[in-house]
């Protein structure tokens, strides 16, 4: 029998205490949400056209040929005929229970090592709008690689986070950070519960804590386990978490650590999330039907696969109306949307007090590392004593604090200056331009018209290298994704576009695809961009 009564009395207890409680636009632009008001003009920003029917079997009879290569090829190394380079168990380990199962290493011994010099490329400067390139060649098709002492110069960054250009080499707004390093050295050597606890700390919380808008920050050293390891904190047995389909990995490992019940809802889709809190509500907890102690929704604000933007108001209406809590993890979004950068809370003219749990992370927007949680001084003060972040992870570096603490004051505009909102206003600028020329030249591209992070569907897997390859070649470097990162017909290149990039640079890229776009066949879309679209 429902338990609703039960969970709705304690819905507003605090999220730290024992309280209860892709859908996808086709090229006829078909919308996912309601007829009319927010949700409706919102959806009209994001595009996720398919690919014609040609393009899908293509893409899986490219892969079939490669498989069934790789097969031949495997029985060319069984007997003899071909080396393997990859690692194998000895002789004399036989009876053993084997380390390496030979069939998973299947794709990386036969498709990935293909493709594999479009991957980890040594980089020798910091990560601007552009940067140096050690150059590698390989002797034995990317088993191995040796590097050739060159430097390829100037190459121009479209995959780094750097969206408010913050990782930069100006003696001038650095000062402050090699202070910090002068006085307080590069690292703590302790976590924050025992001798970690610097007033450097103390001064980056207060500062986030304002800058979001929440009662009080914490902050973390690493975005990841900033995640992974404060997730089990706040949710455990007898909890569920509703996690949207393409949520991040440390989001994921989190919530599985948590030892909570997971349901997965479809990507940025009302009605998936609403039928699965209906089902929590009435159902409860398997078997027993007891209420839940909690049910805690998961969502990014920029999913940095798809360039989507978390549909937030639909979602905050939702979490109201079943009692239920908000986790918003605001890793590529704080800093980078929203009139003064203050993530996607401001882009939607929300109250943070509306979300829980305000998550986010320093290595993109910021140019430094590390992540913070913010909300209520309650739930902040629980995690301080039960994260396993905070009891074991050594405290930040006290120069990358002083990094944040001085990007954070400039987007304020603290520091007396208008350089932050100006950075702020020129991402918005460079992303809609390059949003808007991508689809003019008549590529696929999937997102929200206001997301720096911007996939451009590739499809096939012969072209994902291909494309790689020959952009490097024209000195600008890309990062492509394919299967198992994304579904099998969707391999992509993702660009990533920063305020520290000048229309220059933008349009000799924009060049280059479309140069690179007519001699790979990669320009799929049937699309015609409407006016709206090309003045947005």
């Amino acid at each position: 029998m429902a338990r609703r009564a039960d969970v709705s009395s304690k819905g507003s207890q605090d999220l730290h205490g024992s309280g209860s409680s892709r859908n996808r636009l086709c090229g006829s632009c078909q919308e996912n949400g309601k007829s009319n008001g927010v949700a409706h003009s919102w959806s009209k920003r994001e595009s996720f056209e398919q690919a014609p029917m040609y393009v899908a079997v293509l893409t899986y009879l490219g892969f079939g040929i490669v498989t069934l290569f790789g097969y031949f090829r495997d029985f060319l190394r069984a007997v003899g005929l071909e080396k393997c380079h990859l690692a194998q168990e000895r002789d004399e380990q036989k009876d053993f229970v084997p380390l390496y199962q030979d069939f998973e290493n299947f794709y990386t011994r036969n498709l990935y090592m293909r493709v594999r010099d479009n991957w980890n490329r040594p980089i020798c400067s910091l990560p601007g709008p552009e940067f140096d390139l050690m150059e590698r060649v390989s002797d034995d098709y990317n088993w191995t690689f040796r590097l050739t002492g060159r430097t390829i110069h100037n190459v121009i960054n479209m995959g780094s986070y750097n969206y408010l250009g913050f990782a930069e080499n100006n003696e001038k707004f650095l000062q402050p950070v090699a202070n910090a390093t002068k006085e307080y050295g590069i690292g703590v050597c302790s976590t924050r519960q025992e001798m970690g606890n610097l007033d450097i700390h103390q001064e980056l919380e207060e500062l986030v804590a304002s800058f979001l808008g929440a009662e009080s920050a914490m902050t973390f050293g690493m975005g990841f386990a900033t995640n992974s390891m404060n997730i089990p904190a706040l949710v455990s047995r007898g909890c569920l978490i509703l996690s949207d389909e393409l949520n991040h990995t440390s989001l994921i490992l989190g919530a599985r650590l948590s030892g909570a019940t997971i349901r997965v809802f479809k990507h940025n889709n009302m009605q998936s999330l609403e039928k699965l809190l209906k089902e929590a509500i009435m159902g409860g907890q398997p078997r027993t039907h007891r209420p839940w102690r909690k049910i805690l929704i998961v969502v990014e604000g920029i999913y940095s696969m798809e360039g989507s933007i978390v549909r937030l108001p639909e979602i905050v209406a939702l979490k109201k109306k079943y009692k239920a809590y908000l986790y918003l993890d605001e890793a590529h979004s704080i800093g980078a949307v929203g009139a003064t950068g203050r993530g996607v809370t401001q882009l939607f003219g929300l109250d943070p007090s509306d979300v829980d749990v305000l998550m986010g992370t320093f290595t993109k927007s910021f140019g430094a590392a590390g992540g913070y949680i913010a909300g209520k001084k309650e739930l902040v003060d629980y995690l301080r004593a039960h994260s396993h972040s905070a009891a074991y992870a050594t405290a930040m570096s006290p120069p990358v604090a002083r990094q944040i603490i001085r990007a954070m004051k400039c987007i304020m505009g603290l520091d007396g200056l208008t350089v932050g909102i100006q950075r702020v206003r020129q991402l918005a600028e460079n992303t809609r331009y390059f949003r808007r020329r991508l689809q003019e030249l008549g590529f696929i591209i999937y997102g929200s018209q206001d997301s720096p992070v911007v996939p451009l569907l590739l499809y096939m897997p012969g072209k994902v290298g291909a494309f790689s390859r020959a952009m490097l070649e024209r000195k600008i470097g890309v990062v492509v994704v394919g299967f198992p990162a994304t579904p099998i017909t969707e391999a992509r290149a993702r660009f990533c576009v920063s305020s520290a990039h000048t229309r220059d640079m933008l349009d000799k890229v924009l060049c280059s695809l479309d140069e690179l776009g007519d001699y790979l066949g990669l320009k799929f879309s049937r699309r015609k961009c409407t006016q709206f679209e090309l003045d947005s």
